[in-house]
């Protein structure tokens, strides 16, 4: 029986994919693409389109006409905000507590977020996940104490007690979020610092914090956020002096009725410092996205 020489046979040609059904498949997958992105769109900004609509029409054109763009085009909402001291104050009181917050928070979750990346000690994993559990509970369970605690010591209606109040969940998601950051710096680093002769402020403070500026900048637009829009805590423990805006909004309802304008327009007013802190940190979110962190 004759062996079958390998060299004898010829390759069996493999039918090449049409160039134009691959090009028609990747069409169909972009034309996807591309009605997924439009609808997305659509739904995230079609809410602040509308607030954005309501705020420069009168409340009459609000409750009787249905209208993509205003037909009576009026400032007056704005002007009510920027001339009423209870409504610009509102947003004072905030920028106060809510900075306050967040550079607090900052101060407190560096060092700790260092210990936790750095060093092993007795019960580390179990106090760093009893950080976490205080983030992921509601605010109102802690509402009664703080209510009884502040005004035991005379801190009710202060800048400095919704600051203090919040620093109970925004510490807790800084140190998480700086802990990874940290984390991804070689530990070699810190070595060579000290064999360098840096004392450990000077080396904390002039290499390692710029090492994770970005972190610093996550962790900072997050304790912004969460301090700018929490309403519960802000409302109950602030009567006047401290009253956030979040809680001035609910003036509107009155027994004439609900302030649609001025509340559309304190709305657009609300959205503005939060754009403005993600546009000088939206390259730190996204590395803090690469990382797993955020």
């Amino acid at each position: 029986m004759d062996r079958l020489d390998p060299s004898r046979l010829e390759p069996v040609p493999v039918p090449a994919a049409a160039p134009t059904l691959r090009k028609a498949a990747s069409g169909v997958r972009l034309q996807k693409r591309v009605v997924f992105l439009a609808l997305y769109l659509v739904f995230a900004i079609l809410p602040v389109y509308w607030m954005v609509n309501m705020s420069f029409k009168t409340n009459v054109e609000i409750l009787t006409t249905f209208s993509l763009i205003p037909q009576d085009f009026t400032w007056d909402h704005y002007k009510t905000i920027f001339t009423d001291e209870s409504w610009y104050s509102g947003y004072i009181n905030s920028l106060i507590y809510v900075g306050i917050n967040t550079v607090i928070s900052l101060l407190v979750a560096l060092p700790a977020a260092y210990a936790f990346s750095r060093y092993s000690f007795l019960g580390d994993k179990h106090v760093f996940f009893w950080l976490l559990t205080n983030r992921m509970t509601p605010p109102a369970v802690f509402l009664l104490p703080f209510f009884q605690l502040y005004t035991t010591l005379g801190l009710m209606d202060t800048h400095i007690a919704v600051a203090l109040a919040h620093l109970l969940f925004n510490v807790p998601l800084a140190v998480w979020i700086l802990e990874g950051f940290m984390s991804g710096v070689p530990r070699e680093i810190d070595e060579t610092a000290y064999i360098d002769g840096y004392s450990f402020p000077r080396f904390f403070l002039t290499i390692f914090i710029p090492l994770i500026k970005a972190g610093v900048g996550v962790a900072a637009f997050f304790c912004f956020m969460f301090s700018w829009v929490e309403l519960l805590m802000a409302r109950t423990l602030t009567s006047v002096n401290a009253k956030p805006i979040v809680a001035t909004m609910t003036r509107t309802v009155s027994a004439s009725g609900m302030d649609w304008g001025v509340l559309a327009a304190a709305g657009v007013l609300t959205i503005v410092p939060g754009a403005i802190v993600i546009w000088f940190v939206r390259h730190y979110i996204a590395k803090g996205f690469a990382m797993g962190r955020v």
